[in-house]
């Protein structure tokens, strides 16, 4: 099964009272013990790969795994980029492969706070992707948590949270009211009162950093009172590093293999303890049924050109390449040219879009526009265009109800 709109997952558990889990990835070990866990669970989950573990690993090679186990994944799954730092890294993140964007600008004051998420908003939202911001601050207390979250953790006003979520448009919100970010000391304290009445206060799907730690009494308080969300991270780093320190006591001079034998299925034992404490165990079906599939969109131009040679054509295409691969929600530029000699149209452009939102805002952007007119248009006259979807990831009852057809376009004026 493809990946799914995180939009609709998230609210269909923010309706039905469960929360969705959302685990960090930092190795395939944690990829595939948490795609396993959810099948064996039949439960929706979501990818989450999170900005300050970017030193860890390179994101670029990352997401094409993450991907990979979402296609062929039998349950819904959805991917996030985790404490996402910038518009910059925002559009990064939808254009390799991200279908959810959780941004964090909390240690900013609520003024700035605005100004950047409603920025992500809106270009995410231009590329059908939702967004989660962060309004509190859940600091660390030990380890991990304290280097990447320093300071002391600052409370969620509701006052606030409903001016930020009405200026801002984010479709969920991620607060504090008592967890910490990494291992916690003791037992949390939990301000359920508070989260009562932000839940009032924004009636949008809410989202709970720091999850490692809290108890089952406390994980049902919070899915009843509009937690829709929880990330969960510290507690499966744990679990693995737990196994790993045996390994070395019982082999030490075990291979980096024999080592951590043993180690994905620990996670894999964790993650599954989350799902059916969070009430997302068997909700795969439900899920799938109301969810819209996330499926890429192609826009292919076939043209010929005029009044210019090979050589400025080519280069035409590699500044079309360089420009129009940044614009957000565009996957990969490619441009080709035919094979066999006297075809009826003899290039083609083939951009990919990460979902079907991407074809007005795409037309619309001003780098776009700026390419078509000044490089393109005057010597492109004779082209076709079209934008299609992979038929193969969309169920027929979607198609019939949501027009997901071919759209064929005259010779126009945009690319």
């Amino acid at each position: 099964m493809p990946q799914v709109n995180m939009r609709d997952m998230l609210y269909h558990a923010y309706e039905n009272n469960y929360a969705i889990g959302a685990f960090d990835l930092v190795s395939l070990d944690f990829l595939e013990a948490v795609i396993e866990s959810a099948e064996r669970c039949r439960a929706p989950v979501i990818l989450s790969i999170a900005e300050p573990h970017f030193a860890h690993y390179d994101f670029a090679l990352m997401l094409p795994a993450v991907e990979a186990a979402a296609k062929r994944a039998s349950v819904p799954v959805a991917i996030q980029l985790d404490h996402g730092q910038s518009l910059a890294s925002a559009t990064n993140a939808i254009n390799l492969g991200c279908n959810g964007i959780m941004l964090d600008a909390s240690s900013r004051d609520l003024p700035d706070n605005i100004q950047i998420t409603r920025s992500v908003v809106e270009m995410a939202h231009g590329c059908g992707v939702p967004v989660i911001g962060e309004l509190g601050y859940v600091a660390g207390v030990e380890g991990e948590g304290v280097k990447q979250h320093p300071g002391e953790s600052a409370y969620t006003v509701p006052a606030e949270a409903k001016v930020y979520v009405e200026r801002t448009g984010v479709d969920c919100l991620s607060v504090s009211i008592g967890t910490v970010q990494g291992r916690m000391k003791g037992r949390a304290k939990l301000d359920f009162q508070r989260l009562k009445q932000l839940n009032q206060a924004v009636n949008i799907p809410l989202v709970i950093h720091g999850g490692s730690g809290l108890n089952e009494n406390q994980f049902h308080r919070l899915t009843a009172l509009g937690v829709a969300k929880i990330n969960y991270y510290t507690a499966l780093s744990d679990v693995a590093a737990k196994i790993m320190s045996a390994q070395i006591k019982q082999n030490p001079n075990g291979s980096f293999t024999e080592l951590k034998a043993g180690v994905k299925e620990a996670i894999g034992s964790e993650v599954e303890r989350c799902m059916r404490l969070w009430g997302s165990a068997g909700r795969a079906a439900e899920v799938l049924a109301q969810c819209e599939p996330w499926t890429p969109v192609e826009h292919l131009i076939i043209y010929n050109v005029e009044r210019i040679s090979d050589q400025q054509t080519h280069a035409m295409m590699d500044e079309g390449r360089r420009v129009l691969s940044t614009i957000p929600g565009v996957r990969g530029v490619f441009t080709g040219e035919a094979i066999k000699e006297g075809s009826k149209f003899r290039f083609c452009w083939l951009v990919r879009f990460c979902h079907k939102a991407v074809i007005d805002t795409y037309r619309e952007h001003p780098d776009h526009i700026a390419f078509t007119n000044n490089l393109f248009s005057s010597v492109a006259g004779d082209r076709i265009s079209i934008d299609f979807h992979d038929s193969q990831n969309i169920p027929q009852q979607k198609v019939k109800k949501n027009g997901y057809q071919p759209i064929l376009h005259k010779p126009a004026t945009s690319l």
